[in-house]
């Protein structure tokens, strides 16, 4: 027999597709996914001639929103409702306390983890004053703010003058480090 009678052999099947194989499969994925996106952009057109999204003289969800929609809307997407509220607090903070003790006390900042409001006084006084008052403030936070938005608050003195090191001082020098480089 010579190799023009000899039957064709047929390649065995591997395990792993080949490059044409690949080529193949790739290409009849490119076209269902080409064909899904035809697909959608008709069902958008047909919509737009149905009436779905047909402009008229009804709100629908295209027309613009007001500012104070807008603001609310994204502060409860992200979960903000109660930073917001405290900031709210820090901005009426004399009509919560009293005119006589907001002169002296301002909420410095809101631990939301912790939920802890950190207020400043500018005298020990008015810190103590503060802090002998907290938990009726606590109460009266948690009533506009809504339940357990503040846990604590944490009354700081004023702060006293920078500390300086060693009984002899250079006038004008910033401290031990200045004298090296």
């Amino acid at each position: 027999m010579t190799d023009e009678q000899l039957p064709a052999e047929k390649p065995e099947p591997s395990a792993e597709p080949s490059g044409v194989d690949l080529a193949r499969v790739a290409l009849r994925a490119a076209k269902a996914q080409a064909r899904a996106r035809g697909d959608a952009a008709q069902q958008k057109r047909q919509a737009r001639r149905g009436g779905g999204l047909r402009s008229g003289a009804r709100a629908d969800g295209r027309d613009p929103m007001a500012f104070g929609a807008a603001i609310n809307r994204l502060i409860t997407e992200r979960g903000w409702e109660t930073p917001a509220a405290v900031g709210g607090v820090m901005g009426r903070w004399p009509q919560i306390v009293g005119e006589d003790l907001a002169k002296h006390c301002v909420p410095d900042k809101y631990d939301e983890d912790e939920r802890v409001l950190v207020v400043r006084c500018d005298s020990t006084a008015w810190a103590t004053n503060l802090r002998l008052l907290a938990p009726q403030l606590v109460a009266r936070l948690n009533e506009d703010l809504g339940h357990g938005a503040v846990n604590l608050i944490k009354v700081n003195g004023p702060g006293g003058p920078p500390r300086r090191y060693g009984p002899l001082r250079a006038p004008g020098s910033t401290g031990p480090g200045d004298t090296y480089g």
